[in-house]
């Protein structure tokens, strides 16, 4: 039998590991100042791209995909050499995926802190990134399917099946979830619309959970846990039945995020049964995984890299335990909107993902510079205080999701509200806030130590180069099934059929409930008084995604007797036929403004948004002084927004495109003359004609500041169902 010899490239595991960790600490870092923005809400005051509407979905893209996302490339690419004993198939095509992935990082970091976003959670960037991302997730799927091909082992092992289950998926996803026509360079709008785009935002961003954080961590841990514990995988067959099981029925859990809310109670109920059975392949990972350790626990208690391994493992099994019952809807009603599901996510994040990547590195990088790890002490004095930090940033978050919900659904016996004005639950839930930012704080401790480690290792190491193997060549036999060969095993020979097989998996719920919600019109039901924006209004909302408002404020009221004492009437699918996208919300650090439209004067938000605290006592919002400095955006843009609009089918006529900017001037006009005539109407907030002359500035008249855009648009919410009520 003729072996061959051949290198392994471990360079381009080296760049991916070393950027995650880069990324990491900065991604953690954005995370913990945004903690702290909620103890001191004006800590960057004034400065527009350091506020937290902007930074937070920098911190959440930072920490997914580029610390998350680069682990993940690196962990693949050394895995997957080895379990086909193969190099990876182009050593061109692992370089352009590594320096493009980077690139599209970088253009994230810039982007979304000057405000140039969509505002769909885990999906924020523009259509150019998305186009990007598109081309280096195909060179990293071309480059690892060539290299399976061309393996010089017969079988295709478990950790490839999520390679691929990954791939696959995440390619179907980002596609259809990033479908959008461009207004310019970096403005676009979804081509789905209210309920529609909900549903799909939502399949899209419970599956990037699935297929991003979740699929390929569980490949990474069937190659990596055998390995660091020199004990085979507990259960081949449970592997088998954890795979399948897995990738066909959590494609079908999305709507779980949309209960309660405007969309058809069908599609919630059909996310409630497959995330409910979600509990069972996911526990099956996780025995599977805990299980592969019997005999060798003596040597977790000593070792930090299967110490962190453990609690990696736990923390998946604790957050698809949570995930299920979240989705029940009695529970839903309870924790949705508060911080309770902050907890839940960071549960997964920190201990699932953060942990299983700590790790990895931990166990990768002496290897492959061929060394010891520089220090096991410092490893294991940062698995505790990572662990402890896990524990101070979550538990308290629990708490204050329990007291939120409490306290908004609590009446006096007269049947009001007994905590009828929202910034009471924001007061009782800052000490909650105060320890989140401790725990955060310890967990990035931990990270700094791991650097640190890490660079001690790699300086005491040898030179990153390529590995030398060899392998006998790949004997090709029979395509069809061996006598007493399984299905399964046959399956596993053929990776063209396994990967369609896979594709044909994830694809079946993703058709059963996206088809009929975005082509049957029925299900959407119009309603006669909503009406589409005016073009003020319409430039007002693109300031309220560019602040990244929707992070902080819903716009969904639920069926419930407090949301509707509170907010006023519930939510219909009807009203949302003309937002794109849509701005439901997930979080309530703020409260809801579906019906925010006409309820406080214009001066009311003119000085709500310069200095929240002068109209709300405790708020912890930030002030947004740059929209009262910002002269308004070159409105010649508004008609090209309009025309985009009414390609998606927004019922915008010519005349209303031909009469935009007048449209603009005339409301502008009336919105500045009613702070004119406000008693309280303070002027100091913006500067003076003679002042602006003085410094020889351009001086910019109320009418024509963003200010103006940002009031019409609030103060339109809700006020179509308020006419129709009235009519």
């Amino acid at each position: 039998m003729e072996v061959q010899q051949f290198y392994y490239d471990n360079k381009i595991v080296k760049k991916f590991l070393y950027a995650s960790i880069f990324f990491g600490a900065v991604g953690m870092l954005v995370g913990l100042l945004l903690a702290v923005m909620f103890i001191f809400p004006n800590l960057t005051d004034g400065i527009s791209w350091l506020s937290f509407g902007r930074l937070r979905p920098l911190h959440t893209n930072a920490v997914i995909f580029a610390f998350v996302g680069n682990a993940i490339f690196g962990g693949i690419y050394y895995s997957l050499q080895r379990l086909c004993k193969a190099r990876m198939y182009s050593d061109f095509l692992s370089n352009l995926h590594f320096y493009g992935w980077q690139l599209i990082l970088i253009g994230a970091v810039i982007t979304l802190p000057l405000g140039y976003t969509t505002s769909k959670e885990y999906a924020e960037l523009e259509w150019p990134i998305d186009i990007a991302i598109a081309l280096i997730w195909v060179t990293f799927g071309v480059n690892m399917i060539m290299t399976i091909i061309k393996r010089r082992e017969r079988h295709i092992y478990v950790a490839i099946w999520f390679y691929l289950a990954t791939f696959v998926t995440v390619a179907v996803l980002h596609i259809f979830n990033s479908l959008e026509l461009p207004v310019n360079a970096l403005k676009s709008y979804s081509v789905y619309a209210g309920v529609q785009d909900a549903l799909v935002q939502w399949w899209y961003g419970h599956n990037a959970v699935a297929f991003f954080l979740t699929t390929p961590f569980l490949g990474l841990m069937y190659y990596y846990l055998p390995k660091a514990a020199n004990r085979p995988v507990y259960s081949y067959r449970l592997s088998i039945i954890h795979f399948w099981s897995l990738i066909f029925l959590y494609i079908w859990a999305g709507p779980h995020h949309l209960l309660y809310s405007a969309l058809p109670e069908w599609a919630q109920n059909l996310g409630v049964v497959f995330s409910v059975m979600l509990i069972a392949p996911s526990w099956g990972g996780m025995i599977n995984g805990l299980l592969t350790l019997r005999g060798v626990w003596d040597k977790v208690r000593v070792d930090p890299v299967l110490k962190f391994f453990v609690v990696g493992i736990t923390g998946y099994g604790m957050a698809t335990f949570e995930g299920p019952m979240l989705s029940l809807k009695n529970v839903n009603a309870i924790a949705h909107f508060t911080d309770w599901i902050v907890a839940h996510v960071h549960v997964g994040a920190l201990a699932w993902n953060g942990f299983m990547t700590f790790g990895m590195v931990y166990w990768l990088i002496p290897r492959m510079v061929k060394t010891e790890l520089y220090s096991r002490a410092l490893a294991n004095f940062h698995f505790w205080i990572g662990t402890l930090g896990i524990i101070l940033y979550t538990i308290p978050l629990y708490v204050a999701g329990f007291s939120q919900h409490l306290m908004w659904k609590e009446f006096n016996p007269d049947g009001t509200l007994m905590y009828g004005n929202f910034l009471e639950t924001v007061t009782a839930i800052m000490p909650m806030y105060i320890m989140r930012a401790i725990g955060g704080s310890l967990y990035l401790i931990g990270v700094f130590v791991l650097i640190y480690n890490i660079a001690r290792t790699v300086s005491a190491g040898q030179k990153v180069e390529d590995e030398l193997a060899e392998a006998p060549a790949l004997q090709r036999i029979s395509a069809g099934r061996l006598r007493g060969e399984g299905w399964h095993v046959w399956l596993e020979r053929r990776p063209i059929q396994f990967t369609i097989l896979t594709t044909v998996a994830i694809l079946i719920g993703g058709m059963v409930q996206i088809i009929p919600t975005i082509f049957v019109k029925s299900n959407i039901p119009t309603i006669t008084s909503v009406k589409p924006y005016t073009p003020l209004e319409l430039e007002g909302r693109d300031l309220y995604i560019r602040e990244g408002c929707v992070g902080c404020h819903s716009q969904m009221i639920r069926p419930f007797r407090s949301e509707v004492e509170r907010y006023g009437e519930y939510s219909k699918s009807g009203e949302y036929v003309y937002d794109h996208p849509f701005l439901w919300g997930s979080k309530r650090t703020g409260p809801d403004l579906m019906r925010v439209g006409g309820k406080y004067s214009d001066n009311w938000h003119y000085n709500h948004m310069y200095d929240p605290q002068s109209t709300s006592p405790n708020s912890i919002m930030p002030g947004y002084k740059w929209l009262f400095a910002n002269k308004a955006a070159d409105y010649s843009e508004v008609e090209k927004k309009m025309s985009v609009m009414r390609t998606l089918g927004v019922p915008y006529t010519d005349e209303d495109i031909a009469n935009a900017n007048e449209s603009i001037a005339d409301q502008a006009e009336l919105i500045a003359l009613n702070l004119e005539n406000d008693p309280d109407y303070v002027k100091s907030y913006t500067q003076s004609e003679e002042r602006a002359k003085a410094k020889g500035e351009e001086f910019v008249p109320m009418k024509d500041r963003e200010i103006i855009a940002l009031i019409a648009y609030l103060q339109r919410l809700g006020t179509d169902i308020k006419q129709r009520v009235e009519e």
